[in-house]
């Protein structure tokens, strides 16, 4: 018996679809026996996996650990099952160990991780473990000699998603993983491909998967949509691709598709390959229930740009075209903005304030989510603009839990090298300004009579462009808590 477990992901818990776990569950039916705990649904973590291994007699327990709250739950549950269950054998997936490998096996309490998409490797792992053959060899496998040595098999290729399995959601409560959202009132979450054709390289994906992509057909997405509409109620799709919208004619021939359907959907994807898109497409999808689409804008400096190795054709012309082209057929726009960045943040700050307020004369609809950079390991010139400024990544798991390093790994910590008092405040009195002038249309909480009073509060400052001491922003946000713009579901 195998438990699978879900760390907490943030920290109001909020229940988001266990997408890794269930692909993982997918390729172990009829191979063996598991069960799914979500940290985020249970009142205590730790408890719930003592019973669940308990009651099962479970023998493996396997995390799913990306960096952050995720890794602050799951540090401590294992040290402390470790001691309890000497024979239980722990595994760690995910980004976290993907990227900190050798960090990870560092720790007694880690048997052994698996880095990249190694949903077929960990059945194969299962079946040796249960037969006792040597695992040693297993792709994405890190795992530890007679000596304590760790080792680090080569990443497996980034697996071909329509060979796979469709996700077991018999394998958990659906309907705790429904929810109400500016898309639609049942909302549900869906992972229709693999990877992204593109090397950011302050992306955390491009180590995972190296350029790799993998698509479920147009068909096969429209099929699962269509299960989780009949069987679950879904009235909306949040697809958490990295990178959902790669290839018109597939996202044309999905959105003919579902158009019976009725449903809000919303996805990732770059805005140069958007903008290539034909009206036709555009039109469909808007017709299919696009609402929203996520964009990172990343930079309104070409050069920070290139040093991202952002890749394509992306430059502010590119990013006011598709957020005029998206205001025409009704989409909403959400684009992210990585601010603050190396080796010259405050005048990285002033570029990207100034290019928002441009792309809010294009399209005042336009959703801004901010970022502060914080670096991954990827090679590229913002790794070295960063370690040249003096950034060093922990060396050992206890540091990467400090509350310090937790904002960090949620790209809101500001307590960086290169960082200072003034630009910190430079780009948070923006931020409050921007988004009481133009509060999140996501906020299905907000009356229309709080969105004017807002406005009213914020308008003239925003006119002005004077955004220090916003005192009574603060105040205002204290009395009445609005929602700030976000990527949807997390």
């Amino acid at each position: 018996m195998i438990v699978l477990y879900n760390p907490v992901s943030s920290a109001s818990k909020k229940p988001v679809l266990p997408m890794s776990l269930l692909a993982i569950g997918a390729t172990l039916e009829g191979v063996e026996q598991y069960r799914i705990v979500d940290g985020n649904l249970v009142e205590e973590g730790f408890a719930a996996l003592r019973g669940a291994i308990h009651d099962s007699g479970a023998d493996i327990l396997c995390m799913t650990v990306m960096p952050g709250p995720q890794l602050c739950n799951a540090v401590p549950i294992c040290k402390v099952l470790k001691e309890e269950y000497p024979g239980l054998l722990i595994v760690w997936g995910g980004y976290f160990p993907t990227l900190h490998a050798q960090t990870v096996m560092k720790e007694s309490y880690v048997d052994f991780v698996f880095r990249g998409h190694c949903e077929l490797q960990f059945a194969d792992f299962i079946r040796r473990i249960r037969s006792g053959d040597d695992v040693t060899q297993i792709a994405g496998l890190a795992w530890r000699d007679a000596d304590g040595g760790a080792h680090l098999n080569p990443k497996p290729p980034v697996p071909d998603i329509n060979e796979l399995p469709d996700f077991p959601y018999h394998a958990v409560d659906m309907e705790r993983y429904v929810r109400s959202s500016f898309l639609g009132s049942r909302t549900i979450a869906h992972h229709s491909s693999y990877g992204c054709p593109f090397k950011c390289n302050f992306c955390a994906v491009v180590n995972k998967v190296n350029g790799r992509y993998s698509a479920q057909t147009a068909e096969r997405t429209a099929s699962v949509v269509r299960k989780l509409v009949q069987d679950y109620r879904a009235t909306a799709i949040e697809f958490y691709d990295s990178n959902f919208f790669v290839q018109e004619s597939r996202i044309a021939e999905f959105s003919e598709r579902i158009m019976p359907l009725e449903i809000g959907w919303w996805g990732f994807g770059r805005a140069d390959t958007m903008l290539k898109f034909s009206d036709a497409t555009w039109a469909a999808m808007r017709k299919s229930g696009l609402k929203m689409a996520f964009m990172g804008a990343e930079s309104a400096d070409g050069e920070t740009l290139r040093r991202m190795n952002k890749g394509g054709k992306q430059d502010q012309n590119t990013i006011l075209a598709v957020a005029e082209k998206m205001r025409r057929f009704g989409v909403v726009p959400e684009m992210s903005f990585i601010i603050g960045n190396p080796p010259d943040p405050e005048a990285d700050a002033e570029n990207t304030i100034r290019f928002i307020r441009r792309l809010k004369r294009v399209n005042p609809d336009v959703e801004i989510v901010f970022y502060i950079y914080s670096p991954v390991p990827v090679d590229g010139a913002m790794q070295t603009n960063a370690q040249t400024a003096g950034f060093e990544y922990p060396q050992d798991i206890e540091t990467w839990t400090h509350a310090r390093w937790e904002q960090f790994a949620q790209h809101l910590s500001s307590d960086l090298p290169w960082m200072n008092d003034r630009i910190r405040k430079k780009i948070g009195n923006f931020q409050k300004v921007l988004h009481a002038a133009y509060p999140t249309i996501t906020d299905t909480r907000l009356s229309n009579g709080g969105r004017f009073a807002l406005r009213s509060l914020a308008a003239w400052r925003y006119a002005m462009q004077f955004y220090n001491f916003p005192i009574e922003l603060r105040l205002i946000n204290r009395l009445f808590p609005y929602q700030r713009p976000e990527i949807q579901g997390f």
